[in-house]
């Protein structure tokens, strides 16, 4: 069984190395050449946990393959997967200029019986174009040669990528044929098998909306215990026990009703901006996913607002600190993050900013190099007038309290993730200001 993916994104270098790790011959091609001769030596360009290790011996073991040969990508394979990281264009919907591309050359190049499975998020009725589009190329060079299209929706979250895919909640499976059915059936047969997985199959368009409709309940979550935290803190109630009592109601459970500084990455942001501008397009208003965007990107500014409303409104020339810049733990993402919003407000504002995370310091290098990048999690604290924590890495969970009081100028935290108990950081002396307590 040969596989081709194209895209060495997040969702084409997870899919491709997994697929490789169940024993598939996986040839994954990007038309960057230099990005490929890393890849070719184990370097990846993002950081997920685990990816790395796994990439590097199924290359060893000769079942994945990198190239940048983008016309010989479909002759050999058996299945053909669209999986690159769709960006927006101007009007902030979906760029899919490249996936018609794709198609295109698909439509030109296949030789023999072939399955073209979508797995980037792309609006509803994107298969059904890109199965025209490789019609109209079969039929342009007068072949007679078969194909099916499938939509394939990646669940993967970041950090947590690999789990993802070989346990998967639910497999959703969008099909027009009942080869194109039993071609998925085969490819996914080991997942399904050993941990006996629910597989659903659908026709394309739904399968697509699925995708759109699972991220959009999630965000909406999200924003909804944001809403209900910046209320808890006006009326003087506890969101972390409201959060508890609502989260025990069977009919809700616990997930994803955690208050914080806003959602970021680019899953929620664009599939919600997405799923708006489709139902527009049809004469359509969400008012809800309006409101849910609203209040996220409002949310993120709620740690400047806080930290302002501290000083008076006056910031100019404080020291400030932040531990976590990626959107969430166990990513190198900034895409959408609050980090972003909140150094864009305190260097306009004329503040001195200290940063540190884990992984994602080389982005916050480039975008703002008057930004100082701490050796360490102390480090960044030095001379700081305040603290604030902006992503709930492990490492920031169980800090030296005593050691920071030292380097700290003035002894504030803002914490936008709620991950300190408050009676145990002030007794160590500080100021603590958090969401929704």
């Amino acid at each position: 069984m040969n596989i081709s993916i194209i895209g060495t994104g997040y969702v084409g270098l997870v899919t491709s190395t997994c697929f490789a790790e169940l024993g598939v011959n996986v040839t994954c091609v990007d038309t960057d050449s230099q990005k490929i001769n890393r890849l070719v030596y184990g370097s990846i360009p993002l950081y997920e946990p685990g990816l790395e290790n796994m990439l590097t011996h199924n290359v060893n073991d000769q079942r994945l393959h990198f190239s940048a040969d983008f016309n010989r990508a479909f002759d050999d394979a058996d299945y053909v997967f669209c999986a690159i990281d769709t960006t927006p264009d101007e009007d902030g919907s979906t760029n899919l200029a490249p996936v018609w591309d794709i198609a295109r050359v698909f439509g030109q190049r296949v030789k023999r019986h072939c399955t073209f499975v979508l797995k980037s998020t792309v609006p509803v009725g994107t298969a059904q174009k890109v199965k025209e589009i490789i019609t109209h190329e079969i039929a342009d060079r007068k072949s007679d040669v078969t194909f099916d299209v499938v939509s394939n929706p990646d669940f993967l979250t970041e950090g947590n990528a690999i789990k993802d895919f070989m346990k998967p909640d639910r497999i959703v499976i969008g099909v027009e044929t009942e080869g194109a059915r039993e071609a998925m059936a085969k490819l996914y047969r080991t997942i399904l098998h050993h941990n006996n997985n629910r597989v659903i199959y659908t026709d394309t368009r739904t399968a697509e909306m699925i995708k759109y409709a699972a991220t959009s309940m999630l965000a909406t979550r999200v924003s909804f215990m944001n809403e209900i935290a910046n209320l808890c803190e006006i009326v003087g109630a506890d969101v972390n026990t409201v959060r508890h009592g609502v989260g025990t109601d069977s009919r809700i459970g616990p997930k994803y009703i955690y208050p914080g500084c806003g959602y970021g990455g680019t899953l929620f942001p664009q599939d919600i901006k997405d799923l708006i501008k489709i139902a527009d397009e049809n004469n359509f208003n969400m008012d809800v996913l309006n409101a849910v965007d609203k209040v996220n990107v409002r949310q993120k500014r709620i740690l400047f607002n806080k930290l302002s409303a501290h000083y008076g409104g006056d910031l100019k020339g404080k020291t400030v600190a932040l531990w976590g810049l990626s959107f969430k733990p166990e990513t190198d993402d900034m895409r959408e993050a609050p980090s972003i919003v909140t150094l864009d407000l305190l260097t306009e504002a004329g503040c001195n900013v200290r940063v540190y995370d884990p992984v994602a310091m080389n982005a916050t290098k480039q975008r703002w190099p008057e930004v100082y990048c701490g050796i360490d999690m102390y480090d960044a604290v030095k001379g700081a007038d305040a603290l604030l924590i902006l992503t709930e890495w492990r490492q920031f969970r169980i800090p030296a309290w005593p050691r920071v009081k030292e380097l700290i100028n003035t002894p504030l935290v803002i914490d936008g993730r709620n991950i300190y108990d408050p009676d145990e950081i002030e007794s160590y002396g500080f100021t603590y200001r958090c969401i929704g307590r």
